[in-house]
């Protein structure tokens, strides 16, 4: 839902109603991760996709008939083989659950909160009881960092741990959802909360005002990082020459590294290999809690780097974060390409992939950590006529 917040604070200000359609769990292969929502107003608009295909047009239907009918949170559940999942739209086969809430602005002051703060990019998490008693399922709190909340689930207590909760993936940077159990002292019956979260844009880092950088730039963009492009020299290291970069800086690298508070979400990419550049700039890069440090050059420029920066006291360990010659070997020789091989690269790094070929047998969609809880007891069966496999249920206490 966070993921759609401007759209939805323009309902919200307008006082629309709109319903939202949130993916809670994903097994198997499925294109989308929790907290992926589609949204219908009372206008009929749409917003966002939970999978494509048919199941959209499903949970578009669902949607609608919740709109209508102001009822309370429900759960959808779609789930196929791989062998038939292409002719029922949803492309990638697995099983997806989704919880269903209807939301009136007029009355729901905390989502107003929420949605704010991820319309600024500020950092924001919702903790929603998607499976519990029914006094708690659809309740949500909103938390801000350092614990700060808005709402309640219905118990001081309880708050309290789904506060702890969802800070922990707010710091992560990461959405999902998080079991409480009785035995955690906190509920009389086990729960299951969906925790969205928003976080501010992650960092891209690029040093050297060369082609190659505005290409990257411009992948970096497409990608959702914030772009920073910085040079000593001024007269390369120019607006005009990188419109997609969010800032470009005039200064020595390291200088305006060492000024920057970075997170493990930050991307380093330098691209001068200039020694005079290179080595103080990479000497802080790698000693920096950032996910990525790559720098370009070739094998042999490397092996020298690499010479120059255990001279400037580099542990092993230190250099072994290094990724360099930057990028995955693709055959790039332009500028466009070799952006295309980092950014490859960086993903790969920063979700485990390992760049082989796909035609390989490695995984397309790494699997989630499943919920430990079953699945929910099934209260009507067939959703709709041409949608076999879609199960509608209440939301309560998992068996």
């Amino acid at each position: 839902m966070l993921e759609l917040a401007t759209e939805l604070l323009e309902r919200v200000r307008r006082r629309t109603p709109f319903v939202t359609a949130t993916v809670t769990r994903v097994d198997g292969s499925a294109p989308r991760q929790p907290g992926a929502s589609l949204v219908v107003d009372a206008d009929g608009a749409v917003l966002g996709n939970v999978s494509g295909g048919c199941v959209d047009s499903a949970v578009y239907q669902a949607c609608q008939e919740m709109l209508l009918g102001e009822r309370g949170p429900e759960v959808l559940r779609f789930g196929y083989t791989d062998d038939d999942a292409i002719g029922v739209g949803l492309t990638c086969g697995g099983t997806i659950e989704l919880l269903l809430r209807h939301h009136d602005p007029g009355v729901e002051p905390d989502l107003a909160v929420a949605l704010t703060d991820a319309a600024q990019d500020a950092p924001v998490a919702v903790a929603t009881v998607v499976c519990g008693p029914d006094a708690h399922v659809g309740r949500m709190i909103v938390v801000r960092p350092g614990r700060r909340r808005e709402g309640t689930l219905g118990d001081g207590r309880l708050d309290e741990v789904a506060a702890a909760r969802a800070t922990g993936l707010l710091h992560a940077g990461t959405s999902g959802t998080v079991d409480i159990g009785v035995a955690d002292g906190y509920c009389q019956e086990p729960m299951t909360l969906l925790v969205e979260c928003n976080t501010p844009a992650p960092r891209m880092l690029i040093f050297g005002a060369i082609d190659h950088a505005a290409a990257l730039a411009r992948m970096g963009a497409f990608l959702g990082y914030r772009v920073t492009v910085c040079d000593a020299r001024a007269t390369f290291a120019t607006p005009d020459r990188f419109p997609y970069a969010d800032e470009v800086v005039v200064d020595w690298p390291h200088r305006y590294l060492e000024a920057q508070r970075l997170d493990g979400n930050t991307v380093i990419c330098v691209l001068t290999h200039d020694p005079k550049v290179d080595v103080p700039l990479l000497t802080a890069a790698l000693r920096l809690p950032v996910g990525y440090v790559g720098a370009m050059g070739s094998r042999r420029t490397h092996e020298q780097r690499l010479t120059r920066l255990r001279e400037a006291g580099l542990t092993d360990r230190e250099l072994g974060r290094l990724h360099s010659p930057i990028g995955l070997d693709i055959g790039a020789r332009t500028p466009a390409e070799t952006a295309l091989s980092i950014a490859a690269e960086v993903v790969a790094h920063r979700l485990g992939g390992t760049g082989a070929p796909l035609r390989t047998g490695v995984p397309i969609h790494r699997r989630a950590a499943p919920s430990s809880a079953a699945l929910p007891s099934v209260w009507t069966a067939k959703h709709l006529d041409h949608s076999a496999g879609i199960t509608r249920s209440r939301p309560s206490s998992r068996s």
